[in-house]
This record gives structure tokens, sequence and C-alpha cells, in this order.
């Protein structure tokens, strides 16, 4: 499944929306964007790597050199990469931001309201486009892995500095910053299954990687 690298989901989504309201929701990313406190809630999940909004004009859409279309809309473009499965994310989402999603696809054409969730979920699986190649450096780590590790970093980089004072201060020194990063020394690696596409595409994989790294190597240098 392309939309799925490790524990990160890619997702893609693209809704149309009528020119004369168009002016309305990029003044809405405008206000959001002055007032940051409204996105509190969206801020706070940390489930999630990036979101973005991005109004695209019907004049803007790049030809590649082929003849211009006349599109009779404009359109929204989401990007948003996370962690977990589509439908933990959409739930996150909607009971994170309900207001504010609404506002963002307030002018989107059918947008049906971030609640109820069930209508919200099928309006996002009916204008998703997948991702035909979804690269991820870390895919056994998350971005809480990621922030837990440079964590961890700085701690050992403390204790380097604290070498130097002798056993005894040392000694403290590590046990401070072992109680500061009790938390953070998990040891990362791949989710649940997020679906059986996601395990089929996996179960396919080991063949090639077994071919090209060896047994002893499947998991890659």
């Amino acid at each position: 499944m392309s939309n799925v690298a490790g524990k990160a989901y890619a997702m893609n989504v693209l809704t149309p929306m009528r020119p004369h309201r168009t002016w309305v929701n990029i003044l809405l990313f405008r206000a959001a964007r002055a007032l940051p406190k409204r996105l509190a809630g969206l801020l706070g999940l940390s489930i999630i790597h990036f979101a973005r909004w991005v109004v695209i004009r019907r004049g803007a859409w790049p030809d590649f050199g082929q003849p211009k279309e006349a599109l009779a809309n404009d359109y929204m473009l989401f990007c948003s990469n996370f962690n977990g499965t589509w439908d933990q994310y959409i739930d996150a989402f909607a009971d994170g931001i309900p207001s504010g999603l609404d506002s963002f696809w307030w002018a989107s054409t059918k947008y049906p309201k971030s609640i109820p969730v069930r209508p919200f979920k099928a309006y996002i699986r009916a204008n998703q486009i997948d991702t035909d190649y979804y690269y991820n450096a870390t895919p056994g780590a998350a971005q809480r892995d990621i922030k837990a590790a440079l964590r961890v970093r700085r701690a050992v980089l403390r204790l380097e500095a604290a070498h130097a004072a002798g056993p005894d201060a040392f000694a403290a020194a590590w046990a401070l910053e072992l109680d500061r990063i009790a938390n953070d020394l998990g040891s990362p690696g791949f989710a649940p299954v997020a679906s059986n596409d996601t395990r089929r595409a996996d179960f396919n994989r080991i063949p090639r990687m077994l071919a090209r790294w060896g047994a002893g190597k499947a998991a890659g240098p």
C-alpha cells in the first residue's frame, strides 16, 4: 500500500470549491495564521507529522505542455502525514478541531461538516487521492520517537561534559539524566498493521529485500 511507510500514513485530499466562495476560505486561512491559538487542538495532536491546506485557483493548474483545461472550480488540496491508521487520524481530527475543520473546508462543494464523523469520513474517502510513491526516512520511528531520541542525545552530551568532573559528580549527573529521560528509552519499531493491504505489501516486499540484501541484512544497510 503506497500510502503507508512504516508507522506513517500519507493522505492527499482534493476537493472542488465554487470560485465565488474561494475568497472567503482564503480569509479564513489568513485569520487562522494570525490567531494560532485557535489551532491549539490541532497543534496538540502529536500523531500528526505535517498538515497543510492549499487553495489552487482554476487558472493555476500546471499544464505540463498540454492545452489548458477550462475548469469550472477552484480546488482545495489537503496534504498530511501522520502516525497510525486512517480511521484513528480522522477520529482524532474531528474530535480535536471540529470547528477548525469546518472553517478550512467551508467552501468545498458538498462538505458535510466534521460532526457527525461518519459523513465526514465518507467525504474524505470520496475525495482522497492515493499516493503513488511515499518515502519515509525513518519508517520504524514516528515523530514522538525522533523527539525522544533527540532528548536522549542531549542527555548523553551533557553526561560527556560531566565526565571530566570526576566519578562522584558523574554518578550524580547520571542519576539525574536517567530520571529525566526514563520515558524516552523505549525501542522504536513498526506500529500494528494498519490494514490487510499493508500486511500484504510488507509480505510481498520481503523476497525482494532478501534478494538484494541477503538473509542476514534483510532490513537494508
